[in-house]
């Protein structure tokens, strides 16, 4: 763990639990909720945004919503794993919407990809068309999730 990690007090971690579940409570009532007032609520926040603690706000859209329900994990295998090569996969993984979440993973395969597209249809055209395509891979194995029990990233929107 980097060592300029930032003191988080018990105040602090009430803040970023509050925001996490609802990002556009009003300072005086993120203030009220913690037990502090407004002026010191808000000196916390600027703290904890210069720190790089709270990263950034936004809208957290629901995918299902928006006609993205269809959910696949993909392993992707890759020819080479040089420091060229990753980069050369990084780089081109980014510029593929449909992928919503790219990991480098220590095991028996090199990365897992959260893919998202609305049917099984367009699941096998991303997977033909752009990530069997991406630099270097030599194979993916994937797997449908039927439901998700657990999803952070859109936790409140359901």
């Amino acid at each position: 763990m980097p060592d300029d990690l930032p003191a988080l007090d018990r105040h602090d971690r009430a803040i970023l639990a509050l925001l996490a579940a609802e990002g556009r409570i009003p300072v005086a009532e993120l203030a009220r909720r913690i037990g502090l007032s407004k002026t010191p609520t808000q000196a916390r926040l600027r703290r904890l945004e210069a720190d790089g603690v709270i990263a950034g706000y936004r809208a957290m859209l629901n995918p299902i919503r928006l006609g993205l329900a269809h959910v696949a994990f993909v392993e992707v295998r890759l020819t080479d794993t040089g420091e060229a090569a990753l980069a050369a996969f990084n780089e081109a993984v980014r510029a593929v919407p449909e992928i919503e979440e790219c990991h480098l993973i220590a095991g028996g395969f090199d990365y897992l990809l959260k893919v998202r597209t609305a049917d099984m249809a367009q699941y096998r055209a991303v997977l033909a068309e752009r990530i069997s395509s991406l630099p270097h891979v030599a194979n993916t194995s994937t797997y449908v999730a039927m439901e998700a029990v657990k999803d952070a990233s859109f936790a409140n929107a359901g």
